[in-house]
């Protein structure tokens, strides 16, 4: 098995949904006012540490995370659901930093050790 100790990959949190625009309109209620859902929110990027791993080797073949976005809200006071959250799990003593920038993130030294990376829209 190959060994990789070093890889670079790109997250993208979710996008919120978008509210729905409706009003109420029944018989008797002539000005019914607004009915529309908000949204859900977009999906977060966890990284977390395991020791079932041993190597960055998954990373070369999937260097792009993405998290769900949230549904669209809908009439009757429907709310979208949230988008499902991604985590990504590696060795334990991976650092985690930002590409951009060099800074680090996190040193993740303990199993189950977990860092938010990309937070989902609203």
């Amino acid at each position: 098995m190959k060994f990789v100790d070093e890889a670079e990959i790109s997250v993208t949190a979710g996008s919120g949904g978008d509210g729905c625009v409706a009003f109420r309109r029944e018989k008797f209620v002539p000005r019914g006012g607004p009915s529309g859902g908000d949204g859900g929110n977009g999906g977060h990027i966890f990284v977390e540490a395991t020791t079932r791993l041993t190597t960055l080797l998954d990373f070369r073949y999937r260097p792009h995370i993405r998290a769900d976005r949230g549904e669209h809200g809908r009439g009757k006071d429907q709310y979208g659901h949230g988008g499902e959250h991604q985590t990504i799990r590696v060795p334990v003593g991976t650092l985690v930093r930002d590409a951009d920038t060099g800074e680090t993130l996190a040193d993740l030294k303990q199993d189950g050790q977990r860092v938010s990376v990309a937070k989902g829209g609203k």
